[in-house]
């Protein structure tokens, strides 16, 4: 079943040529259009189904600095700014709020972690505030349990899903530029191996600069140019409910659950971490490189089935430019809900929060999260085919960085002075042999 998700009128008629085109319409894609734009650029948002309606609609909605991974943080934190003055430059509601995010813990392990991250944090100026039992207690007043610390980041917040990438189209077409759905990228073109067209399933784009936004796509139309790039995905699940009677933190984490509200006071719950792994040539093809990742998460992965290979966006196939692409099979990716995992997640979420018994359950959904080996998005320019940039691979951490990371995808295209250092993220990286990190969803 599809997430909530606000509709956006766009442009009818696609350019003949732009100065970039900007291939998927999720967070990413729209904040790279929208910052391009801002820059009077030509720019071309192009997206096979509707905007933000893959794992764009279906995250939480977390829009955090706490527990980032080093190479991340300076990216979140500048988010968090952007989150701001794009409500306020544009007058778009996405639901931003600096809320603060409470994570609550009875494992003393878990505790020396957040505490250690905490030390670290302050040396790059981040606010996060440890938790005593007694104040744990305090802020979880909804919860009505006892709790041995926690961690408060009260200048972390939270989105709503269901609406920003849409505001952010609005945004785009307000600048003067064009965004199309239900037009699928087929591919490129190339002149004296430079990128010089992009060829969609409505016509040819000629461009010089193209950025390659993809989400769970990304690695399957990587490989119709000779790119390696490996990427995994899993399919993990949420639920909403409707809104609670008590009042409840607005973003709460737990190891057994976490919950987050909604703009329209609505509450998605979901358990972090849990998911399955539905078997692909592609999730076979990389299997090795990821192998740390699964076996450091296997608690929480369970093996899929034959998902994966339905919806088509991890094939090992090439696909012919005058022909209908799996992009056009598979309009937007809405895999199968695991209704073992809603059961366990409503029951987990009523333990928590007693006062959850009286709202009901309205929807649930489900989404692929893309990963790469080191839980690292892949940004910058790729060698083989100048002209073409990639932004994938963002984790599950993509929504709540996706104002940073378009910014910084915005200026490695324009040639304007990076927001942060692009090094950590260029994909070039992923040819060692040496991983790092392992994927933390």
């Amino acid at each position: 079943m599809p997430a909530p998700l606000t509709s956006v009128s766009t442009s009818p008629d696609l350019p003949t040529d732009a100065d970039v085109v900007v291939i998927g319409g999720g967070i990413i894609g729209a904040f790279t259009a929208y910052y391009l734009a801002k820059r009077g650029m030509k720019v071309a948002l192009v997206e096979k189904g509707r905007i933000g309606a893959e794992q764009s609609s279906r995250n939480w909605g977390w829009c955090r600095q706490q527990n980032r991974d080093a190479r991340e943080l300076p990216m979140a934190t500048k988010s968090l700014e952007l989150w701001e003055q794009f409500g306020a430059q544009t007058g778009e509601q996405t639901g931003f709020t600096r809320c603060g995010l409470l994570y609550l813990s009875n494992n003393e392990t878990e505790l020396e972690g957040w505490a250690r991250w905490g030390k670290f944090a302050r040396t790059v100026n981040v606010e996060t505030h440890m938790l005593n039992a007694q104040q744990a207690a305090e802020r979880a007043r909804a919860t009505g349990k006892a709790w041995k610390g926690g961690v408060f980041a009260p200048s972390d917040g939270t989105a709503d899903p269901s609406r920003a990438a849409p505001a952010v189209a609005r945004a785009i077409l307000a600048l003067g530029s064009t965004v199309h759905q239900d037009c699928a990228v087929r591919g490129l073109e190339t002149e004296a191996g430079r990128l010089s067209a992009v060829v969609t399933e409505k016509g040819i784009i000629r461009t010089r600069l193209a950025v390659l936004a993809a989400g769970a796509w990304a690695s399957s139309f990587c490989r119709q140019y000779g790119i390696r790039f490996p990427q995994a995905t899993i399919r993990q699940t949420v639920l909403s409910v409707s809104p609670p009677s008590q009042a409840i933190p607005s973003a709460l984490h737990t190891s057994d659950v976490s919950m987050t509200r909604r703009f329209d006071g609505s509450y998605t719950l979901a358990i972090s971490g849990r998911g399955r792994v539905d078997f692909t040539p592609q999730l076979l093809g990389f299997a090795t490189q990821f192998l740390p990742m699964f076996q450091r998460r296997w608690r929480n992965l369970a093996p899929g089935g034959l998902e994966g290979v339905r919806s088509g966006h991890e094939s090992w196939k090439r696909w012919r430019l005058d022909q209908p692409t799996p992009m056009e099979k598979m309009r937007i990716l809405d895999p199968k809900v695991d209704a073992a995992i809603v059961q366990l997640t409503y029951k987990r979420a009523v333990e928590l929060v007693p006062s959850l018994k009286a709202s009901s359950l309205t929807t649930a959904w489900a989404g692929y999260v893309d990963s790469t080996p080191d839980g690292v998005p892949g940004i910058g320019e790729i060698a083989s085919l100048p002209g073409l940039v990639l932004a994938a691979g963002f984790s599950g951490h993509g929504f709540g960085i996706g104002s940073g990371a378009g910014h910084l995808i915005a200026d490695i295209v324009s040639g304007a002075v990076p927001i942060v250092d692009p090094q950590p993220y260029h994909p070039d990286r992923f040819q060692a042999s040496a991983w790092g990190k392992v994927a933390d969803f």
